[in-house]
């Protein structure tokens, strides 16, 4: 399978794309005015214990109070069969009489070393974890236990023993170690340096928690495109590239400075047409604010987001099948199987997710799709739990959730239905504006464009992006004009060549 990763910097944006056999399947955004927190270290201060629901609730400095569960108290103890399958220690598994009341654990006012699990979703706070794990390349460290572990993902019994024995020598006294799934095969001397990065940092942390006073952050995990080497560069990934000519050397420079010999896959990407165009992947990355997917042979699949869980029906279409309707069913259910599993992993979708599939008579036929399902989302990064498929057809999954999915990260509450929909963004739709800036102005015929948009968007475009705009203008020397109108939609907007007769628009779709 041919696996990249592709990432496109513009002023005050970063987006990754994974790509395997070049069908988008993951895609991962981060803004300056919105970046990740997870894996951010806070020295906190309780505000309430709150035995009722044996949880606490911690000031760590940002505008939502933080969660923390009973289950995500450090107790100084490690339970080996507790390791996770996607390289951390779980939030726990125990069943809720295991735990002891958490007002026995922490006190109101108490100060407390926390790390980001989950970020704030919704009206919800984020998720935190006073036991602290520090991730590298090939190995994840927590100070304060002692353990020595393996991914579970790495099955080969000679090669967990291996890792054990390095791990086991180098492990830092106080500390436990486990080896991540990237850690299959690795050389000793590329573990051990990973090993002993790992406890540096950490020293250097301990050293941030003495001098600071609650609430504070005393350490900031790596951004999103180190996160995207570290967490997604893997050995089966055939080339990342990136469009950035700054962040191309760093990334090299990063991936010397741990001694790999990867950095001959990282590209620089210097064509005037814009990264994702070339990739052909911007429609797909649209495409997933939308509620309704067809697939092949014309079924579809309806995605629709609730409070309480994500529904997903299937449904055959236009598709009528050669043979009975029990094979028509059998095959529309085994494509939407497929292009749920790739989905849920592109718009991140977490939680709790019921999938409706179409009713099927036979029980092998109902086994089929629950193992092409499950197989599928194998090759999913995060943790998901998969009930058999019932009588009425119904498959539920629980999906790791760690940040908000795609819909909500791109879109508004809707001003025309007061919330009973989604628009894009303000900004979204900016970047939408300087997108096709970059389309057509990467072209040699033109000398100008006329955007006429919605007067809010104008607004922001002339405030906020004006300056940005202008400087982008100028690199493709061409003239860029935004004119307001108050019959366009927020979402919507017009792009002519500079004498009105040429619909830009439509001429580069």
């Amino acid at each position: 399978m041919k696996k990249e990763i592709v990432i496109n910097y513009t002023k005050g944006e970063v987006r990754i794309a994974i790509l395997e056999d070049d069908e988008l399947v993951e895609f991962l955004i981060e803004r300056e005015e919105n970046r990740r927190t997870v894996g951010g270290i806070y020295s906190g201060k309780i505000n309430a214990v709150i035995p009722g629901i044996q949880a606490a609730f911690v000031d760590i400095g940002q505008e939502k109070a933080a969660f923390l569960h009973v289950s995500d108290v450090a107790t100084g103890s490690l339970d080996p069969d507790l390791l996770d399958d996607d390289d951390y220690v779980p939030s726990g598994r125990r069943k809720r009489r295991d735990f002891p009341p958490i007002e026995s654990l922490l006190k109101k006012g108490q100060d407390l070393v926390v790390q980001i699990r989950k970020e704030a979703i919704g009206t919800k706070g984020p998720r935190i974890s006073s036991q602290i794990s520090l991730p590298g390349r090939f190995a994840v460290l927590m100070p304060n236990l002692d353990h020595v572990g393996v991914s579970k993902k790495i099955e080969n019994r000679k090669e967990r023993n291996r890792l054990r024995g390095i791990v086991r020598k180098y492990r830092p006294k106080g500390s436990a170690v486990i080896v991540r799934t990237a850690g299959y095969g690795v050389e000793e001397e590329q573990l051990r340096d990973d090993i002993k990065q790992l406890d540096k940092r950490w020293k250097q942390i301990a050293k941030n928690i003495e001098k600071a006073t609650p609430p504070a952050l005393v350490h900031e995990d790596v951004d999103i495109t180190v996160f995207a080497l570290r967490d997604l560069f893997t050995e089966d990934v055939d080339q990342i590239t990136i469009d950035n000519k700054h962040e191309y050397e760093r990334l090299k420079s990063y991936l010397d400075s741990i001694g790999e010999n990867l950095s001959s896959k990282v590209k620089f990407y210097n064509d005037k047409n814009p990264i994702f165009d070339y990739y052909e992947i911007e429609d797909d990355i649209e495409k997933t604010l939308e509620s309704k997917i067809w697939v092949r042979k014309g079924g579809y699949i309806v995605i629709e987001h609730t409070e309480a869980l994500v529904s997903i029906d299937v449904n055959t279409g236009r598709f009528t099948g050669k043979k009975n309707q029990e094979d028509t069913i059998l095959q529309t259910n085994l494509i939407a199987a497929r292009e749920i599993a790739r989905q849920l992993r592109l718009r991140d979708i977490g939680g709790i997710i019921v999938i409706d599939f179409i009713d099927m008579e036979r029980e092998e036929n109902r086994k089929k799709v629950y193992n092409e399902f499950r197989t599928c989302l194998k090759k999913d990064r995060s943790r998901a739990r998969i009930s058999p498929i019932s009588d009425l057809g119904l498959i539920e999954v629980s999906r790791k959730r760690v940040r908000p999915s795609l819909l909500h990260y791109y879109s508004d509450e809707c001003p025309y239905c007061v919330g009973s929909g989604k628009i894009l963004s303000i900004e979204s739709m900016a970047m939408k504006v300087e997108q096709w800036i970059r389309r057509i102005g990467s072209q040699r015929n033109i000398q100008g464009m006329q955007f006429r948009v919605n007067p809010v968007l104008g607004i922001f475009l002339r405030e906020e992006r004006g300056e940005h705009i202008h400087e982008l203008a100028d690199s493709y020397k061409i003239i860029v004009e935004v004119i307001d109108d108050p019959r366009m939609h927020r979402e919507d907007f017009h792009i002519h060549s500079l004498d009105g007769k040429r619909d830009l628009k439509a001429e580069f779709v």
